[in-house]
């Protein structure tokens, strides 16, 4: 059901997963684990497969949040449970509440968990290359370290995202991230398609944690596009010409 990461493993008080689509309720397309709840999926499924999450995590399932995700670099500081229907607009969350399982859902961009055992402070990043070039990763980390964090005690994990060989993009994202940083064009390598680059979304994020100067990071390596059977993708929906697509959640918890 679950993946987790060797970052946090023997972190007294900290539990974490990042979930794969085995394990729920949902059918067809959105088979089985679906947690999207902008999906079309039955809300029923939706809830049932979130509350199962919940229960691996240890956790309520009204005290598993995420947030309505926009491709920014706000965060939000989570202290009490909201809605389904009252997500604040962010992708990045942080929190020092016991019991509140924070969470980014995916289904290609990369997430990102983030925690500091010391001072017992967890975050959760939602990074796309929007996101990951505005500072979503950057912006957690600040937020993290306004409720107590500090950088050489933060663990960082990256799970499951489209890597490299299966993202290919367009000429106007490479100019972006040109324009930032004409470093950035390390991240891109030529593709079959001319002026198509494959750009390395896990290696920029990468870079960006060791900029920060936390004390150390893991990166899962999986690829959600090449892997149907574990992993929804919203790209490989696209090329497959399917209507929707399910969900990941990437979730951690102070326990």
């Amino acid at each position: 059901m679950m993946l987790q990461s060797t970052a946090f493993a023997g972190l007294a008080g900290i539990r974490h997963g990042f979930f794969t689509r085995e394990g729920g309720v949902s059918e067809g397309l959105y088979a089985s684990l679906n947690a999207g709840i902008g999906s079309n999926d039955s809300r029923e499924h939706v809830t049932e497969n979130r509350a199962r999450m919940a229960a691996t995590l240890g956790c309520q399932a009204q005290d598993l949040l995420s947030a309505y995700q926009i491709h920014s670099a706000t965060v939000m500081v989570v202290e009490k449970p909201w809605t389904a229907d009252a997500r604040p607009r962010a992708d990045g969350l942080v929190t020092r509440v016991a019991g509140l399982a924070i969470a980014v859902s995916t289904a290609d961009c990369g997430p990102v968990l983030l925690a500091d055992p010391q001072a017992r402070v967890i975050g959760a990043a939602h990074a796309g290359w929007r996101g990951a070039l505005t500072g979503v990763v950057e912006a957690t980390i600040t937020a993290m370290e306004a409720l107590g964090a500090t950088r050489p005690h933060i663990r960082a994990a990256l799970g499951p995202m489209i890597r490299q060989p299966n993202y290919e993009v367009g000429p106007d994202l490479m100019s972006r991230f040109l324009g930032a940083d004409p470093d950035n064009a390390r991240f891109f390598r030529p593709s079959e398609r001319a002026n198509h680059p494959l750009f390395d979304l896990a290696g920029y994020i990468t870079t960006k944690l060791a900029s920060a100067g936390i004390g150390g990071w893991d990166d899962l390596g999986v690829c959600t596009y090449a892997d149907a059977s574990r992993f929804f993708s919203f790209r490989r929906t696209t090329h497959r010409g399917e209507p929707d697509y399910g969900r990941h959640l990437n979730a951690i918890v102070l326990c």
